[in-house]
């Protein structure tokens, strides 16, 4: 299992757009083949800070992903909303 924390800083204000944008996509998505779960979390002190953990099978269903039409339609619709580029990176559990 693969572990990707994905760290997203949203423009002030459009929180909530963010947030109801992503779980509509997601939705529309529907299952998605190697993700076992995903959960967006927003930060209490910094409500733009979001960060996106989902689990994998392994790296490369998460790769496979990327490729498809479904990230690609995620993407862009969330894009309008970030501040910036976000940060990803992929862990696993090793104790």
């Amino acid at each position: 299992m693969v572990l990707e924390i994905v760290a997203i800083s949203i423009k002030p204000g459009s929180e909530q757009g963010f947030t109801d944008t992503h779980a509509a996509v997601t939705e529309e998505a529907g299952p998605v083949e190697g993700m076992l779960s995903a959960r967006l979390t927003q930060g209490v002190e910094t409500p733009t800070n979001f960060v996106l953990l989902v689990e994998w099978a392994d790296l490369a269903a998460h790769e496979r992903y990327r490729e498809t039409e479904e990230y690609g339609q995620w993407r862009a619709a969330v894009a309008p909303f970030a501040a910036g580029p976000a940060s990803v990176q992929h862990t696993h559990v090793v104790a």
